[in-house]
């Protein structure tokens, strides 16, 4: 156990230095990155404004704003290709009706504006009904938890191309937030304000450590979309407590837990991971908010003794 509070201790100093960094210091670690790198262009999120697709709302759509750095302060891009493709997550349709991605739209350099740091940016909108004529299905073809993914590549004047196939941990983390990949989801509109709010949070069972994975008590549940909720935890009191979150997603009747990165390790290198767990079936009804059952598996790469599945309930104070 003291082994593991020396890796959780450490790495708190280490969260210390590096959230305190600011975007004058982001643009030094960036500039490091392309100076030892011959290649590299990234596309950072600014704002992903929707990333849900609610079924029976004719304007719902997926709507991000980006911007461009490269060596030359984003002036490299000539031009951004955007595919659109659909993945069919539920068995409502039936299996192998996914389709591939087809490249949908070139977006020219000319059309960029310059933001507030100096660079490039665009925005991206597309409707659900433009989504379904691309991959030539109809509303009564999709369900909840079903997907359309959104590439964005860039296309460099002397012709080298980057896109999510190319990214990095640096690239994908929270500084550069440099996806190239949306997974835009159709889902099930639910009443506003319900399943936010103050819950009390009681576990099931500890998890990987026998303090618990959370601190048991009031926590506030937000919604961060229309369907998606973050609930503000203190993980692991025992070893002094982390302030973090925990995401999960209503999709028509279901409980989706998303994989989520802990930012917390017990081996350098590997980090502490949440995913779903493939054996529970998790599900709300969108006119009682009053109780919610989770269950997740805690260190699925098994740094720290894990994974674990952990199960916990929230009641709405």
């Amino acid at each position: 156990m003291k082994k593991y509070f020396k890796y959780f201790l450490g790495f708190g100093a280490l969260a210390a230095v590096v959230f305190s960094t600011g975007c004058e210091d982001g643009d030094q670690v960036f500039d490091q990155i392309i100076a030892n790198e011959t290649r590299g262009a990234i596309l950072r999120t600014v704002n992903l404004v929707s990333n849900e697709l609610p079924i029976g709302v004719s304007d719902g759509s997926f709507s991000v704003e980006l911007e461009i750095q490269d060596q030359e302060e984003g002036t490299l891009v000539s031009e951004v290709e955007v595919y659109v493709g659909f993945s069919d997550n539920t068995d409502a349709v039936g299996p192998g009706t996914d389709v591939a991605e087809t490249l949908v739209e070139t977006i020219s350099s000319s059309t960029f504006t310059i933001g507030e740091f100096g660079l490039p940016r665009f925005s991206y909108a597309i409707t659900l009904p433009e989504l379904l004529s691309i991959v030539g299905r109809n509303e009564t073809d999709i369900t909840g938890g079903d997907q359309f993914p959104v590439r964005f590549e860039l296309v460099l004047s002397d012709g080298r191309r980057y896109s999510n196939g190319d990214n990095s941990g640096t690239i994908t983390g929270s500084y550069f937030n440099s996806p190239f990949l949306y997974t835009p989801t159709v889902i099930c509109p639910i009443p506003e304000g319900a399943f936010t709010g103050t819950y009390d949070l009681t576990m099931a069972n500890p998890g990987v450590f026998s303090g618990g994975a959370f601190t048991e008590g009031p926590v506030e549940i937000t919604a961060t979309g229309g369907t998606a909720r973050s609930i503000a935890t203190v993980n692991y009191p025992q070893f002094g407590g982390f302030n973090r979150t925990f995401l999960f997603d209503l999709i028509c009747d279901e409980i989706v837990i998303p994989e989520q990165d802990q930012a917390l390790e017990c081996t350098a290198g590997v980090p502490l991971i949440y995913s779903p767990n493939a054996d529970a079936t998790l599900t709300y009804d969108a006119a009682d908010d009053s109780v919610i059952n989770i269950t997740f598996d805690e260190d699925t790469q098994g740094t720290c003794g894990g994974p674990v599945t952990v199960s916990f309930t929230l009641t709405k104070v």
